[in-house]
């Protein structure tokens, strides 16, 4: 089963690079971000017409979240749990049945930039990512395999930023924010990415300004993180780096694991 993620800034802006990279890659489950409509202007023919089923949680103008499966979906919750004010479109959980037997829970999440640092923006961050780890921690008690995909605007270490130094105040690399990330982790879960490999330079987003893509001036902010039960069959994982090429790009690309979910 392919599992991949992909903040695709405007689903409808991008629906042709979609529709391609969905052919090539050819994914299982996708988890969309930064679709930035609302559900019922949501293309969702033309991605049903290619294959798959189609559950969204979206919102006008920003925010949004996808999710994409070429199998029927057993359960579809939006919205991350223990904020009942909190209306950002930013989380939406399935669970699929797997092919060989047993199930898949997916989860897929738009966490909040937290900038400018100062502003309320940031403590909505850092409650965010506590949230997160309550239900992260429900969910593994559950021992299936589960995956928590998504723009989680964190960079987790120096080896995920090209020049450290100058993002040490920025809300995607404070230590406050890097520890957190570390606690959600430390609950037992694995970076599908850096599994294997922990070469820096593995970026999933380059700015639009300043030559960034050119110069390769990149972030590691997406990513796939694994319980136990998904790690164990994790075989490969990767980043489509390419598709930064294409014209009118996101200004991410998508990541993919591939798990070997099969009966016990």
């Amino acid at each position: 089963m392919r599992i991949a993620t992909w903040n695709v800034n405007s689903v409808k802006q991008r629906l042709d690079h979609l529709l391609s990279w969905l052919q090539e890659r050819k994914p299982d489950i996708v988890c969309l971000q930064e679709t930035k409509c609302v559900d019922d202007t949501f293309p969702r023919e033309p991605i049903e017409a290619a294959g798959y089923n189609v559950r969204v949680h979206g919102q006008k103008t920003f925010n949004g979240v996808a999710l994409l499966s070429r199998r029927p979906f057993d359960e579809v919750t939006p919205g991350l749990p223990g904020d009942p004010d909190d209306d950002h479109a930013r989380f939406l959980e399935g669970v699929v049945s797997a092919e060989g037997g047993g199930v898949v829970r997916i989860a897929c999440l738009y966490l909040p930039n937290g900038n400018p640092v100062g502003t309320e923006k940031y403590p909505y961050k850092l409650r965010w990512m506590d949230r997160l780890t309550a239900y992260a921690r429900e969910r593994l008690a559950l021992e299936e395999p589960f995956v928590m995909a998504g723009d989680y605007n964190v960079l987790p270490a120096p080896e995920d930023v090209p020049n450290p130094e100058a993002w040490s105040k920025d809300a995607l690399f404070l230590p406050t924010t890097r520890e957190k990330f570390a606690a959600l982790k430390g609950l037992g879960f694995t970076d599908a990415i850096r599994a294997g490999s922990d070469a820096p330079g593995l970026y999933t987003f380059w700015d639009y300004q300043a030559g960034c893509w050119q110069k390769n001036m990149g972030l590691r902010i997406d990513h796939l993180l694994l319980s136990p039960q998904a790690a164990d069959r994790l075989s490969a994982a990767g980043i489509d780096k390419h598709v930064r090429g294409w014209d009118k790009p996101s200004d991410h690309v998508p990541v993919w694991c591939d798990l070997a979910v099969e009966a016990a």
